[in-house]
């Protein structure tokens, strides 16, 4: 596992392929910024009180997410490419190690997050009034997207007439039953893609354990693929999900990061052909 061109490794001459590779990683981190106007705008309506304390998980899950997934995908670049076998020993291994725990538990808590943001669109109540109109102008938002809270508008509560409305518990939130379950539907998504990434990371964490140990045969990679084909077959139906129904930033982020553990699945893959071939 090297980068200097005296290891013969498949990619160390080609530079174009570092570009993408390195290109791909730095717009994954532009999406931090993305992900915190979205969540900025969304929690100014689910927390129109103010943000506080542990609320700022699940006020800016996705931008808290991101930047520890960012982070903890850098942590496994420098593991399984640019770092020798060697380096990574002492205090280098305890500060990678110390810097993963802590993306773990964020990446952990923004799951818990989701979650949470699961559980509030869940919990509704039926929203009656004679006139829905009355309410434009006022501190009532209406749902267009699982985080999309826009103010009513003359022609949304025309829209609204002869519907049925539904509130959001604890906000001043309401939508209708079509919106509401799109945003179901998305919210259930964003659970599934967080479980099945936390179950990504745990093999490739063994593989890169086991890897350093000399100890990842064929067989434990031939069983690796077959359930991390499961999962990213799982993470690509959840993004083409978003593509269909979502925003577009959410099937960006979720195409770029498939995208991203290719590289790094490619990195585990040329890392362990080196080894055997320097035994053989």
């Amino acid at each position: 596992m090297t980068i200097t061109v005296n290891k013969n490794t498949i990619f160390s001459n080609l530079s174009f392929f570092q570009l993408f590779k390195y290109s791909v990683y730095i717009l994954l981190s532009m999406n931090i910024y993305f992900f915190f106007v979205e969540d900025y705008s969304a929690s100014s309506q689910t927390f129109a009180q103010g943000v506080s304390g542990l609320q700022v998980i699940e006020a800016f899950t996705a931008t808290i997410d991101t930047a520890a997934w960012v982070v903890l995908l850098l942590l496994f670049e420098l593991e399984t490419y640019v770092l020798d076998d060697e380096k990574i020993t002492g205090w280098v291994k305890y500060s990678i190690n110390a810097v993963q725990a802590l993306c773990y538990l964020i990446i952990v808590s923004s799951f818990y997050g989701y979650i949470v943001k699961f559980n509030m669109l869940h919990s509704i109540s039926p929203f009656f009034i004679d006139d829905v109109c009355s309410l434009v102008g006022s501190t009532f938002t209406y749902v267009r997207d699982i985080d999309d809270y826009v103010p009513l508008t003359n022609e949304v509560c025309a829209s609204f007439a002869n519907l049925s409305l539904y509130q959001i518990n604890g906000t001043e939130i309401i939508a209708d039953q079509y919106h509401l379950t799109e945003a179901h539907r998305l919210s259930t998504v964003e659970v599934i893609n967080s479980a099945t990434w936390l179950l990504v990371v745990v093999i490739l964490e063994i593989e890169v354990y086991l890897q350093l140990k000399g100890k990842l045969s064929n067989r434990r990679m031939f069983t690796h693929k077959v359930i991390k084909a499961v999962l990213y077959s799982t993470l690509f139906v959840a993004a083409a999900y978003w593509g269909v129904k979502g925003g577009f930033i959410d099937f960006w982020d979720a195409f770029l990061w498939l995208v991203a553990f290719v590289f790094i699945e490619l990195n585990i893959f040329q890392w362990n052909a080196e080894d055997k071939e320097s035994i053989e």
